[in-house]
């Protein structure tokens, strides 16, 4: 039980008195054990994930593997898979790590701001995903698109981009899971660098996209058990709401001498070690009476901003979320995306609220170098559950790095299968030479994972400053893909000067911002949220604004869709998902409609109006915490049912086909199917 000595020198009786961070250089586990799930678990998915993709292809109706298929997952993905591998694809370890790290700096708006920042690219997406079954149904990446309506400069740009996208998401991915895995077991992180892409490696390489979706599933399922055992503890098991809520309100009441007393060798203020804004402890600046209960903040807002910004460029400039898109039946396409974005939402909302708000409440010695390489929701799971904790964490971030690393190791592989090898070096190849290229493009891309995020590492980068510079690279592609799927005038010349405008325009804003606010040009003021808000707002705004000007004033172009589709070739003449029946015109258009209505509503309702709603509260009071709360565990747990269940029941009748396959004994003979099937009619007739 908690008592006020608690409230007033909450490190006293915790064991961290006089402690520097909260690692302190010393891992709460041991060695091995990192070890064990780095290697023992990869070579534990790449097996489970290879066995089900041969059991579906011995027992059930999959045919043999053919690039399109290795490429596609055959077009026919169903909405519950689609959604899942929509959640596993955007998991990515910042989700995990940066929003607890945002929920230690701004507080209540921290999570809130990155799941809304974050899930609203997912929903609108899925406009660009039903626009492609309708205008490029055969397309196997977006560059076939950029290249079959823009052409070769075009093409060559929006790889550059689109590269670019890849590198930095699995760069960031390692660069936070190595810096986790380091911590809390005392692994280095560049060894766990270059192994974690091997549990990556054998399953993506064998079963191609089927594997990767396979595996997505398994990874989701357990990034939500652990999330809601996450939950539990802080706000049922261990704590309460209205503790978590004092414990928040007495963290901003702490004086200057307070706090120093508080981080002290000795107790003294004369032993202090405390430097204001290295650990949470007194007001938040920018915060409504700088309080972490409030959703008035000025720095959550600007996070958010960023957040926005920069996600656009992640998710549309991405080949993996374009490749989900393209591997999911029409009608799933749509509502994938949605169910996807929606229960994706609670991954970041659901943990931070718990895992980060419970690390300022509780003020553990977490140092802001700690947060910023991701190491909050560690610390406070170690805290609460001692090494059990440290290691759902580690396992939930694994899970999140390998499937995240699958999916983008699929789209690197397609990307230079189809983008570069069949369009420039072999026109003509066949199906088998481009699954071969398919096959080494992601082990080599594998092996050299690792060697980015040890780059960044030693260029002194973390994981928040490379969070928030990711826009400033990407962003600029992002309108001018939008309009290639649904504005017929947009021009092909006009697409490639805006990218190239808008990156260069966006990096001379953030090196000059940096400047201007501090006088210099350092990696830490290049990393002030002020500055690198400029940055991704010039690049994303500045190359659409520069889009829109050449399309209609310079280069005006009237595009007619229809063509695009037979522009596109296939490799075998594999018609899987391109039916009559997946191309029906109705089932587009009234798909389209339904998702641009309700993808435009929830954007609105979670980046605008929500907010607004919040304001008037100012600093929560004690119900309305409670309530908000009450919120992030409902939605945590609504969550990991539809994300658990949906894609089972979608798959019963596969699943029985296989299952009736692999033990005969299980299906009824023929003679008693047709008993039981006159025993309904009699019952029916009696009826």
């Amino acid at each position: 039980m908690t008592t006020m000595t608690d409230i007033v020198r909450p490190l006293t009786g915790y064991g961290y008195e006089g402690q520097k961070s909260f690692f302190g250089g010393e891992a709460p586990l041991d060695e091995w054990i990192g070890y064990l799930v780095v290697l023992g678990f990869g070579a534990l998915f790449s097996i489970l994930t290879s066995a089900i993709v041969m059991i579906g292809k011995v027992y059930g109706t999959s045919s043999g593997m053919t690039s399109e298929h290795f490429n596609t997952a055959g077009r026919m993905v169903k909405t519950g898979l689609t959604a899942s591998v929509i959640v596993s694809q955007w998991t990515w370890a910042a989700t995990l790590l940066q929003s607890s790290n945002v929920a230690w700096k701004y507080g209540v708006s921290g999570p809130f701001w990155y799941a809304s920042g974050a899930t609203i690219q997912v929903l609108l997406f899925g406009v660009l995903a039903i626009s492609l079954k309708t205008v490029a149904p055969r397309a196997h990446t977006f560059l076939e698109i950029v290249n079959a309506r823009w052409g070769k400069p075009a093409h060559l740009t929006f790889m550059f981009f689109g590269f670019a996208a890849n590198i930095i998401v699995t760069s960031m991915l390692l660069l936070g899971g190595a810096a986790t895995v380091e911590a809390l077991t005392g692994m280095d992180y560049r060894l766990a660098s270059f192994l974690i892409p091997w549990g990556v490696i054998f399953y993506t390489s064998v079963g191609g996209l089927h594997a990767t979706f396979l595996a997505s599933y398994i990874h989701t399922v357990i990034i939500f058990m652990v999330l809601i055992t996450m939950i539990l503890m802080v706000y049922i098991k261990i704590y309460s709401t209205d503790q978590i809520y004092d414990f928040l309100d007495h963290t901003v009441t702490r004086t200057l001498d307070e706090c120093k007393t508080i981080y002290s060798t000795d107790g003294t203020v004369e032993g202090t070690f405390y430097e204001p804004g290295k650990y949470a402890c007194g007001e938040i600046d920018g915060n409504a009476e700088g309080s972490y209960l409030t959703m008035v903040s000025s720095g959550g807002l600007m996070f958010g901003i960023i957040n926005i910004v920069g996600n656009f460029g992640t998710v549309f400039v991405d080949q993996s979320y374009w490749q989900s898109a393209i591997a999911a039946q029409p009608a799933s396409a749509a509502k994938g995306y949605l169910l996807g974005g929606i229960c994706w939402f609670a991954i970041p909302f659901s943990l931070a609220t718990s895992l980060g708000l419970a690390s300022t409440a509780l003020m553990l010695p977490i140092t802001a170098d700690e947060a910023g390489r991701g190491l909050v929701p560690p610390a406070v799971a170690t805290h609460l559950l001692g090494d059990t904790g440290a290691v759902l964490i580690l396992v939930m971030l694994f899970m999140a790095i390998v499937s995240t690393g699958s999916a983008e190791s699929i789209a690197v592989s397609s990307l230079v299968s189809y983008d570069i090898y069949r369009q420039y070096i072999n026109p003509e190849a066949t199906g088998a030479q481009i699954l071969k290229v398919s096959r080494v493009v992601i082990v080599l891309f594998g092996l050299i994972m690792g060697g980015l995020s040890i780059l960044l590492y030693e260029m002194g980068l973390n994981l928040g400053w490379v969070y928030l510079f990711m826009g400033i690279v990407i962003g600029s592609a992002v309108m001018p893909l939008w309009f290639m799927m649904t504005w017929s005038k947009a021009s092909g010349t006009g697409a490639v000067v805006a990218a190239w405008s808008g990156f260069i325009l966006a990096l001379i804003g953030w090196i000059a911002g940096a400047h201007i606010q501090s006088g210099e040009v350092t990696i830490a003021s290049l990393g002030t949220d002020e500055v690198m808000l400029s940055g991704n707002l010039i690049a994303i705004l500045g190359s659409g604004f520069i889009h829109i000007v050449w399309s209609l004033l310079i280069d005006p172009t009237d595009y007619d869709f229809a063509e695009l589709n037979g522009k596109i070739r296939l490799v075998e003449q594999d018609m899987s998902g391109l039916g009559e029946e997946q191309q029906d015109a109705k089932l587009l258009a009234d798909s389209h409609r339904w998702i641009t209505r309700r993808g435009y509503i929830l954007s609105f309702v979670l980046i605008i109006l929500w907010p607004i709603l919040s304001v008037p509260a100012g600093k929560f009071s004690r119900n309305y915490f409670a309530f908000w709360v009450l919120v992030a565990i409902a939605w945590g747990f609504g969550s990991a049912i539809i994300i658990t269940v949906l894609p089972i029941a979608e798959s019963q009748d596969e699943l029985g086909t296989i299952l009736s396959a692999m033990f005969p004994f299980l299906a009824p003979d023929e003679k008693t199917e047709k008993k039981l099937m006159a025993d309904n009619d009699d019952e029916g007739e009696a009826a």
